[in-house]
């Protein structure tokens, strides 16, 4: 297979103030066919990826997510938590989720410490409400002020409490989306284990080297959900909304890429062109 001539490009200097979101995935930082199994070494390669891309540009503004994997995903599958909390069972499940969703987070926290990285949790269960599975209000101020202050925070799947549903899940992504649409970001970065999106998925026939909304009626069929437990609908769903906000936010640029490869995440947060970009047609990428 071609390689995707986007990755021979070499890294283009962050510009001052630029703020970039990053999602670390759940396959990449966890063993996912393994409950609550964490990948250490891949975590705290990543905090020194992490790390060393802000030395390199100090003017990198960014917030960092990461996913559930083989964490948070296996009990909310068991307790069906995204779609709904009433019984006095759910609720424990739905206890059993965060749980399970901040251990992993603490870990999270703790490499990026080790790397000397101002980290700090924001979990929107603490703090964030839905309705009917959406946002209804997450008062972001503290995290806004965070960022003035060069502190990392870092945003994870989480539960939430939901006027319709009771209780529910809010992905990375769609914390990442709500995010967006009040921070103004100029890039999300998706890493996991994969290269980008394929076609044909998990033959991995082809690799997409972009989609838009002009070319995403073709490619759709070709995408699929998860290889693993992942309650919050996998590539599919990630694809759908990135590809929707980028129609809201014109000049957001977004990357689905592999994490997997050492440097990787270094050279994609200073700015180099890796995997599947995902965009509005007025901007090319």
């Amino acid at each position: 297979m071609a390689k995707n001539k986007k990755q021979e490009s070499s890294p283009a200097p962050t510009p001052p103030g630029s703020l970039t979101f990053l999602k670390l995935g759940g396959s990449l930082i966890t063993d996912k066919a393994k409950p609550s199994t964490p990948r250490l070494d891949v975590l705290n390669r990543t905090a020194g990826e992490v790390a060393a891309a802000r030395a390199q540009s100090p003017g990198l503004q960014l917030i960092l997510g990461h996913g559930s994997g083989s964490f948070g995903h296996v009990p909310a599958k068991r307790h069906g938590t995204r779609d709904g909390v009433s019984t006095r069972e759910e609720w424990l499940g739905f206890t059993e989720v965060w749980w399970q969703a901040s251990a992993l987070n603490r870990l999270v926290i703790e490499c990026l410490r080790n790397a000397d990285l101002p980290a700090l949790s924001f979990p929107v269960s603490s703090a964030a409400f839905g309705t009917g599975g959406q946002f209804a209000g997450w008062d972001i101020g503290p995290l806004q002020a965070a960022l003035d202050a060069g502190v990392l925070p870092v945003v994870y799947g989480d539960v939430v409490f939901d006027q319709q549903r009771g209780g529910t899940i809010f992905s990375t992504e769609d914390i990442f989306a709500f995010l967006a649409r009040n921070l103004k970001p100029e890039r999300i970065l998706l890493a996991g284990l994969e290269q980008g999106v394929y076609a044909g998925f998990p033959e991995k026939q082809e690799l997409i080297p972009e989609i838009t909304p002009t070319n995403f009626e073709r490619v759709a069929p070709e995408l699929s959900g998860s290889a693993a437990t992942d309650v919050t609908g996998g590539m599919a769903s990630k694809v759908r909304l990135m590809l929707a906000l980028t129609q809201e936010l014109p000049s957001l640029q977004t990357a689905i890429f592999s994490g997997a490869e050492p440097g990787g995440i270094q050279r994609a947060l200073l700015g180099e062109s890796l995997g599947t970009h995902i965009h509005s047609p007025e901007v090319n990428s």
